[in-house]
Formats: C-alpha cells, sequence, structure tokens
C-alpha cells in the first residue's frame, strides 16, 4: 500500500510556518499575526500564493493556505514497490511524511538531486504530503479577478488550474488535487449501501445541484458521488460561470425549478467561493438557495470565514461517503419544509 494514503491518520501541530528568506525565524506572535492576515484577506476575493521553481525560470504557486511549512530539503528514504510519483520519505517534526515528486508529476524531468533544495509541506484534501522543488521565490498577495483558467486544450488532463501574471511573469497555478490524485488514485464511489439508502430515501422526484469547482478532478468525484445518490449536477469552473447562471435562471424563471442547491468550492480563479455566497446572499431571488462549500482548505479560519460569507456548510475534500450523507440530509430536510 502507498505510504501516502496512511497520511490520513497523522497530524503535525501547526506551531509555526517557516517560509525560507522571508519567515525563518519569526517569533509565535507574529506567525498568529500573520495567520490572521490571511485570514483576513478571505471574502475579499483575494489570495496569498507561495511561488516557487521547479529546475527552471517558469514560476508556479500554490495557495499559502495549503502550505504549512517549507523546509530544507534532507536526502530521502526509498521504500519498495512505491508509486514513481512519490521521491521519497522524509522524517520532519517526528513524522514520516511522504515526498512527491513534483515536476515528474507535472509531465517534467524528475529533478537532479542537487536542485532539489526544498521541500513544501502542504495539508489539502484530509492528506499531508510534502512537494520536492527546486527553489522558493516568494510570497504574493493578489487578486482572484486577476486569476484566469488557463488556455489548454483539454482542461481535464491539464496540471494547471489557473494562471496569472506577476511583474509581468507568467505564474502557473498548480491542480495539487490532481496532483495528489495521480498517486493515491481517483477512489471509490458512494458505497452502495449508502448510495440505496439515499435514493430510497429521496423517492424519485428530480434534484439537481450546481457546482462550482475549477479543479477537474473535484468535479468529476463530486459529478460521481451526486450520480450515485440521483442528484443530477451542473457544473460551472467558477464562481463567475455560477453566479451568471444563477442570475440567468432567475431571469428566466424560478431558481428553485432549476437547481436545488449549490456546491462551492473556495479557490477559483475570477471569483472565489466566499464571493460567490456574498454575492448570492445580496441578490434576494437567490438569497434562500443552500450552498454548501467543499473545499480541500480546512480548518478553524476556514470554517468561521465560510460562516461569515453565508455559506449554510463547509464540508473538507472528499470523502464520498459523508458528502452524499451532507448532500442527502440537506434535500431531505427541504423536502420536509
Amino acid at each position: 500500500m502507498l505510504a501516502i494514503k496512511f497520511m490520513r491518520k497523522w497530524s503535525i501541530p501547526l506551531v509555526h510556518r517557516v517560509f525560507p528568506h522571508q519567515f525563518l525565524g519569526v517569533s509565535v506572535a507574529q506567525v498568529l499575526e500573520n495567520v490572521d492576515r490571511l485570514t483576513r484577506l478571505v471574502g475579499q476575493n483575494r489570495l496569498e500564493l507561495l511561488l516557487f521553481r521547479l529546475g527552471h525560470d517558469q514560476l508556479y504557486g500554490i495557495n499559502v493556505f495549503k502550505v504549512r511549512e517549507v523546509v530544507q530539503a534532507a536526502p530521502l528514504r526509498r521504500f519498495p514497490n512505491a508509486h514513481p510519483l512519490v521521491a521519497g520519505l522524509a522524517r520532519i517534526r517526528g513524522v514520516t511524511v511522504p515526498v512527491l515528486d513534483l515536476a515528474r508529476s507535472i509531465g517534467q524531468p524528475s529533478l537532479p538531486a542537487r536542485q532539489a533544495d526544498y521541500i513544501v509541506l502542504t495539508e489539502f484534501s484530509r492528506s499531508i504530503q510534502g512537494l520536492l522543488v527546486s527553489g522558493i521565490e516568494r510570497i504574493v498577495n493578489t487578486g482572484w479577478d486577476s486569476v484566469h483558467p488557463p488556455p489548454v486544450d483539454d482542461p481535464e488532463q491539464s496540471h494547471v488550474t489557473a494562471i496569472t501574471l506577476i511583474d509581468n511573469r507568467l505564474v502557473q497555478i498548480l491542480d495539487v488535487e490532481r496532483v495528489l490524485n495521480l498517486v493515491t488514485g481517483p477512489g471509490a464511489g458512494v458505497s452502495t449501501q449508502i448510495a440505496i439508502h439515499a435514493r430510497k430515501t429521496l423517492g424519485e422526484r428530480p434534484r439537481c445541484a450546481l457546482v462550482a469547482d475549477d479543479s477537474a478532478v473535484a468535479r468529476n468525484q463530486i459529478s460521481r458521488a451526486l450520480q450515485d445518490i440521483g442528484v443530477d449536477a451542473i457544473l460551472c469552473n467558477d464562481g463567475v460561470q455560477a453566479l451568471d447562471r444563477l442570475r440567468y435562471w432567475a431571469d428566466t424563471g424560478s431558481v428553485d425549478e432549476r437547481v436545488s442547491m449549490v456546491i462551492s468550492d473556495i479557490e477559483m480563479p475570477q471569483m472565489d467561493g466566499y464571493t460567490l455566497v456574498r454575492e448570492i446572499r445580496k441578490d434576494p431571488r437567490l438569497a434562500q438557495l443552500f450552498v454548501m462549500m467543499h473545499s480541500s482548505l480546512s480548518g478553524r479560519f476556514n470554517s468561521r470565514a465560510c460562516h461569515e460569507a453565508g455559506a449554510d456548510r463547509l464540508l473538507a475534500k472528499f470523502d464520498p461517503d459523508e458528502f452524499a450523507g451532507a448532500v442527502t440530509e440537506f434535500l431531505l430536510n427541504s423536502r420536509r419544509h
């Protein structure tokens, strides 16, 4: 079994975040102040990106909220029958962490040992893993409205979820959920028992959920889980598409006749999930919609931010049975009301 699958059992205490050059040696008070500052970004359609390189000048980015720490890379311990995208195991703060060969995961040659200088320790989608990179650039603050979908022929197969310009340099924001999915596999759908119970409980009346998520992997997972319990899905790539669709329905008839609920990611180009929820709540024609935030970001900061934005629920990605249970519970309660 892949070591990375065991990481769902581990928890590394969030004592501090260490970013080379910028955050090295900061005090606990400074770190807490930094976390509070990041938290205040939510609801403002803004994000902070950690920029890094993979052996060449191209810049890549990952949301700082997904980064727990950046450490100097030490020799990695190999293990038999490892997935080819797992570079090895690292011991970080007393916990063994799988380290992904990020360059190879996105279709590039593996980093030579002399260039594999840093491990970016990440936490998302209920797991902890390291990403092997060659250089850390800096942290930048930008707006989601300046982040755009990538111009690719097949977004379903792309490792890039969005692009932006920082100081006139192209930054590719990686779909880290897709990278992780390459190692762990697509996973199972909703278990048969829960799917049967959901279909029986909800009955035959048609139901539909509007799904907003910029990750092709996440959209496929959500669509499959909804299909398993008999709920149709209308898929959107970002918050702007979702809001435009809802407003069109409101202009041409009753929204309630088109969709039963909205399921939204938090990190999306052009308009993030927090802003989408705020816009929904501001429109009296949409304000009563049930909105569930479904994100690889977790923790009390995001829970508070979702509540303040007006979301009805926050659910961490991705447990298909838990997801199916949450959707079924809402639809059953809405039918009773």
